[in-house]
């Protein structure tokens, strides 16, 4: 299996980190299986500077982890349903963090399938393709099983982490506008691979 990044890979500027992610392998093991995806859409988030962020008024018990030491997962609840998955950067105190927007299923698909019917059995009793198995960041952590208990866990350790994956040139890269928030609209800090067919819906230009 690939190389895990490095503490010093998520210690950097967090848009430098965002772009640096894309192409990456996000593995998540569970038992003896192992869940992967590559890293094809993300948004960046800095902090006390950029009012879209959860730590742009100061610490709170809900966004502590995004103050902490970096190469750790921030993962919250939003709309009372649904997690979201980021990974915090920079150095602590900073409280840069990525949003995981999207990725194109690598290996388990057939245990993203399974995880994804749990949660989405009674919204939409459809099958779950593949292309909609992690083209957003609330599918993604349904479909790799990211919730409560992983957040502030070590990106370092065994459970869930990131390895060195596909070499993309910034030439293949789409840098546009956020989503989905009210402030800083302006910034263009998402970033997505071009024409990759897993970029979420609301990311994917027309």
């Amino acid at each position: 299996m690939a190389q895990k990044l490095a503490r010093s890979s998520y210690s950097r500027p967090t848009l430098i980190v965002a772009r640096d992610l894309l192409g990456k392998y996000l593995v998540r093991r569970i038992g003896r299986s192992f869940l992967i995806g590559k890293i094809v859409e993300v948004e960046a988030y800095r902090g006390s500077i950029d009012p879209a962020s959860h730590a742009y008024r100061g610490r709170t018990p809900r966004n502590a982890v995004m103050f902490g030491r970096e190469g750790h997962p921030y993962v919250y609840f939003t709309y009372g349903m649904h997690f979201c998955a980021n990974i915090v950067t920079e150095d602590p105190g900073k409280a840069g963090a990525v949003l995981l927007r999207a990725l194109e299923p690598i290996s388990g698909i057939s245990r993203m399938i399974v995880n994804r019917k749990k949660k989405e059995r009674k919204r939409n009793p459809k099958r779950t393709d593949d292309r909609s198995l992690t083209n957003g960041p609330a599918k993604i952590c349904q479909a790799f099983r990211i919730g409560r208990k992983e957040n502030g866990i070590d990106l370092l350790g065994r459970k869930i982490y990131v390895t060195q994956g596909e070499s993309i040139k910034h030439s293949e890269i789409e840098r546009s506008q956020r989503i989905g928030i009210r402030e800083g609209k302006e910034k263009k800090w998402r970033f997505s691979l071009k024409g990759n067919r897993w970029v979420s819906e609301g990311g994917r230009k027309i």
